[in-house]
């Protein structure tokens, strides 16, 4: 098997399943993919479409094709030479519903149960009424009126011989002693007798070993007398509003305690996946828990199925590094024991982590790198122009009425999610914080208020997803990243509460850990450092990439997962600076410019940063637009219909997205583009909680922004402005596609591996999920490939995607050919020299005697003038040349992207000829003596 050169990332789902994805194994291995990098593939949620929702981690999904169907696909990919990189779900399980078996395990057995442990859950709650129980937020409302509603049905497994209560999808089982309660009114003298000596046990394990015992009595006495159970069901049913105290006092003595959906933000006493009730959080630091989870994963890796693992939402963690090197530890000790063909190859290990401005990923984590957000966003400020910013700034400004500092919005947003969907976790950690205080004289009298205030301003200006505290307390880096985060909060708290920063400072990992002595206090304070950690990646999380990501939209294309929208561009030397420290320390960093998380696809973030270019030209459209889009706003009682900022959001949305070959008379076509964009647009109303919010749908307003999309997009009302909107889409989108051709060919030459998202091949336009994981059509790709033809004649019908993918090829079959090359060669900026120098990256890669030379444009709005194709006129670029390396003065420069005679260069080369036929260039260089062989 290869080792990993590029991945091709694929989303399984019942509708697109492990043995679908066989017959395009070989289209991957000719495009040059050399390892499918699969979602989660393990047992989820029924109709799971992104596997992140899992159930049942012991076996392969059953909806995929199970192991055998995966057999299958490895065995294919083995034929090509091919592996497998698979993503894993270690933070947390798909909790509520009925297919978990774990969690319906805790909900029967409370504390007692063997999987009790497996969930981070604080079963001593500062809530009394909540000692000892699990809150089950699962109502569609609160639980009186759905208790009197008849909506809490009680039911009995005869199967199995077990009660449970049901509420829509959502199963509770009810715990075997208190099956006597319900079995005392069948009227049936055997069953009630029965139902004492399941009252007489207790929730020990021997307890739940005659459980066992007494569940098979109650299935042979179900098959007589199942009209008793039924009567028994019945009697505790409530009738038209009436009679439900006796279900309620059984549910009351139940290990968990029913409760509406809105309860779980302030109330919540178990840990979820950021906000989301349906998501729980696995404890994986336990031993028992990390090999129950991992066991099935182990099993694959061992048995040469799974080649690569990606960890999903690291951050999550309790402790991270603990686990990530506790995972290479036991993945290095089965590679022995892989089939022998296997033997040797290295294995992979990434971690979806998001870095901070500045945050490197810690080198001593025993990992290969991230998944590579951070290369996402570098290539995103390299191709957005600084001049831009103070002009979009304004126009945001004035339009929307907010201020165009991402960091406001963020720390307005962070106030917002810890005070409401947060606000139980941060409560949770008060509390625990409360009792650390009262282990000391000195902080005895700290008050609950006065902690919580500080906990939540010292969270708010957090400017990272969260530290990584050891026993040993916090690295400089850490130290740095919690003095800001100090020094903000200092800036809005009272100052009568600063001296309360400075414990929070020493309690959540200034003092080292190691320094006091073993006691219950030291526990109890190394467990809020964990919650702590654990509520700052969440915070920040639904802050920035959920909130203020929607609520701010001074350019779009700067808003995504991983950015960091304060910052709106960079220069060409900050690009190098970042792929030589990958280089140095990362060089198998996943690098990707798609994802299925993404806000928006690689080549709409592409066209769309092509406004920052534009800057002047772009405001003056908004401003007529919005002049002749006034009838298709409505006035509602809280303002405008769209608001001005989500109007301008729409107005860059549709520029980003529109398709290049839309038509504005096409019928279909508009339907389906209003579709997605009717589904965008509800998400990201709703993800800006301003004018309506997922848990409070303001319909009114939602309907005004869908009848003035519909009525732009589908009416004659709105034909106008549609086709001024899509001539000023095509006059961007030649510079738009020529940004997505550079990044395409940066993603696959700079340190580290590229990552294809599933389908990019082609042009991407795609917006937030659901829309980026929408079916692929791999025929069309399939067929496109086996056609193939040289880049410069791709360029003709650039519309059509064609020419991307011929881009994509040709540098992957180069890798393939120089894999050493671009898997450990240096990496050496270029200079570049001329008129238009700063529009140029240029760099070299080079290993022994081999070398390969990288040549693409950057902001070449104004150079591209009004083309209708990506390829800058070659004489647009005057004396534009790149300096070349000594080592190069007897080398010839072929082009990988055309059989043309080598590039004549003495010292110099220049634009005008290196990128005379392509609109970027990959040049491998060959010695006098390769030139003469045949």
């Amino acid at each position: 098997m290869t080792e990993l050169r590029a991945s091709v990332r694929l989303q399984f789902h019942k509708g697109f399943t492990l043995d679908d994805a066989v017959p395009l194994v070989d289209y991957f291995a000719r495009l040059g993919i050399s390892h499918i990098y699969a979602s989660p593939l393990l047992t989820a949620r029924p109709g799971s479409m992104h596997g992140y929702d899992v159930v049942d981690p012991t076996r392969v999904n059953p909806e995929l094709g199970g192991e055998a169907a995966l057999q299958r696909l490895v065995k294919t990919l083995r034929g090509k030479g091919m592996g497998l990189i698979l993503d894993i779900v270690s933070n947390h399980m798909a909790v509520g519903g009925d297919a978990n078996p774990w969690w319906l395990d805790v909900l029967e057995w409370g504390a007692s149960s063997a999987h009790a442990k497996f969930f981070d859950i604080h079963w001593q709650s500062h809530d009394p009424l909540l000692r000892g129980q699990l809150l089950v937020p699962f109502l569609r409302s609160d639980y009186g009126e759905v208790l009197a509603a008849g909506e809490i049905e009680l039911h009995f497994d005869a199967k199995r011989g077990l009660f449970y209560a049901r509420h829509y999808d959502h199963r509770f089982p009810i715990n075997p002693p208190t099956y006597g309660d319900i079995l005392q009114h069948s009227g049936h003298p055997e069953l009630q007798a029965l139902g004492k000596r399941f009252a007489a046990l207790d929730d020990s394990a021997d307890g739940q070993r005659q459980a066992a015992a007494l569940f098979r009595e109650l299935v042979a006495l179900a098959s007589k007398a199942g009209h008793a159970i039924d009567r028994a069901l019945n009697s505790l049913r409530p009738v038209d509003g009436q009679n439900f105290e006796a279900l309620h006092q059984l549910l009351e003595r139940q290990h968990y305690r029913l409760a509406s959906w809105r309860t779980a933000a302030d109330d919540i006493n178990w840990r979820r996946f950021f906000d989301i009730n349906e998501l729980g959080g696995l404890k994986v630091e336990r031993h028992d828990v990390f090999e129950a989870t991992h066991a099935k994963t182990f099993e694959l890796i061992e048995n040469g199925l799974v080649d690569g693992l990606r960890i999903d939402h690291v951050d999550g963690l309790a402790n991270p590094r603990a686990y990530c090197r506790k995972l290479r530890r036991r993945v290095e000790r089965l590679l022995a024991k892989r089939p022998a063909e296997l033997q040797g190859s290295r294995f992979p290990i990434y971690v979806e982590k998001i870095l901070g401005e500045g945050e490197q990923l810690a080198r001593d984590w025993g990992v290969d790198g991230t998944t590579g957000y951070e290369f996402m966003n570098q290539v995103s400020l390299l191709q957005h122009a600084p001049d831009g910013e103070p002009v979009l700034a304004q126009l945001w400004s004035e339009s929307s009425g907010r201020g165009a500092d991402f960091m406001a919005e963020v720390r307005e947003a962070r106030q917002l999610v810890l005070t409401t969907s947060l606000a139980g976790d941060l409560e949770a950690l008060a509390q625990g914080l409360l009792l650390v205080a009262r282990d000391d004289i000195a902080t005895r009298d700290l008050t609950l208020g006065a902690i919580r205030r500080a906990l939540l301003e010292l969270i708010t200006h957090f400017s990272v997803y969260r530290t990584y505290v050891s026993a040993a307390g916090r690295s400089a880096n850490d130290q740095a990243v919690f003095d800001q985060a100090l020094e903000g909060a200092r800036t809005t708290l009272a100052e009568g509460d600063w001296p309360l920063l400075e414990h929070l400072d020493s309690w959540l990992g200034g003092q080292a850990l190691s320094e006091l002595p073993p006691s219950s206090q030291r526990k109890r304070r190394a467990k809020m450092i964990e919650r702590f950690q654990q509520l700052t990646s969440p915070a920040a999380a639904k802050a920035v990439e959920d909130t203020a990501c929607y609520r701010s939209a001074v350019l779009l294309s700067r808003n995504d997962v991983g950015f960091d929208p304060q910052q709106f561009s960079a220069p060409v030397e900050a690009f190098h600076d970042g792929c030589l420290e990958r280089a140095r320390h990362f060089p198998a960093n996943l690098l990707t410019t798609a994802t299925h998380d993404h806000k928006r696809g690689e080549d709409t973030r592409a066209r769309l940063a092509v406004l920052s270019e534009r800057a002047e030209w772009f405001t003056e459209r908004c401003q007529h637009w919005r002049e002749m889009a006034a009838p298709l706003r409505e006035e509602l009682d809280d303002g405008l219909a769209p608001s001005p900022g989500d109007e301008l959001m729409l107005l860059q949305i549709l520029l980003a997205c529109w398709p290049l070959d839309l038509q504005t008379d096409d019928a279909d076509g508009l339907h389906s583009l209003t579709e997605r964009l009717t589904a965008w647009q509800e998400k990201a109303v709703r993800e800006a909680k301003l004018r309506s919010t997922w848990s409070n749908p303001n319909e009114r307003y939602e309907q005004a922004c869908r009848n003035y999309l519909h009525t732009l997009l589908g009416s004659d009302q709105g034909a106008a402005l549609r086709d001024e909107i899509r001539s000023a889409a095509m006059e961007i989108a030649p510079a738009g596609a020529l940004n997505s051709l550079a990044q395409s060919l940066l993603r696959m030459c700079v340190p580290g591996v590229p990552d294809l998202y599933q389908g990019c091949e082609f042009w991407d336009f795609s917006l937030v999920d659901p829309d980026n994981r929408r079916p692929v059509d791999y025929a069309a790709r399939g067929q496109a490939l086996a056609d193939a033809e040289p880049l410069g004649q791709a360029l003709e019908h650039w519309h059509d995607g064609q020419v991307k993918q011929t881009l994509i090829a040709a540098t992957l079959q180069a890798r393939k050919a120089h894999q050493q090359l671009f898997a450990r060669g240096d990496y050496q900026p270029l200079e570049v020299q001329g008129e238009h120098a700063e529009r140029v990256v240029a760099f070299m890669r080079s290993l022994g005697n081999q070398y390969a030379l990288i040549v693409v444009p950057r902001l070449t709005a104004a150079l591209l003038g009004d083309s209708t194709t990506p390829l800058i006129r070659a004489e647009q670029w005057g004396d534009t040349r790149i300096a070349l390396p000594v080592a190069l003065a007897d080398k010839a420069l072929h082009s990988a992207f055309d059989s043309t005679a080598p590039f004549a260069h003495s010292g110099h080369l220049a634009l005008r000829d290196v990128l005379r036929d392509t609109p970027v260039n990959l040049l491998i260089a060959h010695s006098p003596s390769q030139e003469s062989q045949p």
